[in-house]
């Protein structure tokens, strides 16, 4: 039987005060390469055919000028994985793109980032290969974007964040890590007992600064969206999401409501509810990067 194809991960596991790194090189399956291949980009209405990913604009080489921070936004789910289904069939997967094209447009004309998305259109890409996207580009934040369901209770609704943690902040938000992890059930044979293991040894190495910004962020988030549209009881929650376990990176993952609730998914169908939750995002990431401006001024 021939053999699958493998890229070499070198990624950046913990960064060391005299500018030295470590470094773990992980064999990961190309999946993006084959997706692209075998899996053409879908019609979108005023969009054209979109890329496989959204790179960051890194301007010209010339440019001596420190570059502009990296968000990178992760659209939930993609290709055979559809992610949550809403009570009326809408596919999260597809929400969570149309969210973060919007958010994108907020962030990039503000003329203050350079903004990437680990995937640009309908595809699927494991959940360990987002994370190392994120960190071979060197990315300033890391936003996951997602719309889960809860199957056994219809009557919830509304926004959440997520940071990381080792145990979850209760039995409601354990679920919905559980069913995000399981996005790697799509990737096939070669994914299996791999992420586990790459994704232990970046939670354990975690630093305490990451966890910090972690939960700033999430907290401004919180409390933007708040203002915008309704909100989960306790919104801001923890949990072993896989997608938030960069060792250098903030990060954090955003239910947008839940595809479970009728009135939350015939809102996220909404393109002018999603510009609506994309801006109160876009406010919270001003936010973050105005007050880590001014701590470093100080």
């Amino acid at each position: 039987m021939a053999a699958s194809p493998v890229l070499a991960r070198r990624l950046l596991l913990r960064q060391l005060g005299t500018g030295a790194g470590v470094f773990g090189t992980f064999l990961l399956p190309g999946a993006a390469a084959a997706v692209a291949a075998t899996h053409p980009a879908p019609r979108y209405p005023g969009n054209g055919r979109r890329p496989l990913w959204y790179p960051p604009d890194e301007g010209p080489r010339s440019a001596r000028r420190q570059p502009l921070p990296l968000v990178m936004l992760d659209p939930g789910h993609g290709g055979r994985d559809p992610g949550a289904i809403g009570v009326s069939g809408t596919y999260e997967k597809l929400i969570a793109l149309e969210a973060a094209y919007e958010l994108r447009r907020l962030l990039e004309a503000t003329g203050r980032y350079r903004v990437a998305m680990t995937r640009a259109r309908d595809v699927f890409i494991p959940l360990e290969q987002r994370v190392a996207i994120a960190q071979e580009h060197g990315a300033s934040l890391f936003v996951s974007m997602h719309a889960d369901a809860l199957s056994h209770d219809r009557a919830v609704r509304g926004a959440s964040v997520y940071t990381f943690a080792a145990h979850a902040s209760d039995a409601q938000t354990a679920r919905i890590a559980a069913s995000e992890n399981a996005a790697d059930r799509f990737a096939g044979r070669a994914w299996h007992g791999a992420a586990p293991q790459v994704a232990r040894i970046l939670a354990s190495l975690m630093r305490r600064e990451t966890r910090v910004d972690s939960a700033h962020l999430a907290g401004r988030l919180v409390h933007s969206l708040g203002t915008e549209v309704p909100m989960l009881t306790n919104p801001e929650r923890h949990a072993g999401f896989v997608v938030l376990q960069s060792a250098e990176i903030p990060s954090v993952l955003v239910e947008m409501g839940f595809m479970s609730n009728p009135a939350d998914e015939a809102a996220l169908r909404r393109p002018a509810h999603r510009a609506k939750v994309a801006l109160a995002m876009r406010d919270a990431v001003d936010g973050y990067f105005a007050a880590a401006g001014h701590m470093m001024a100080g």
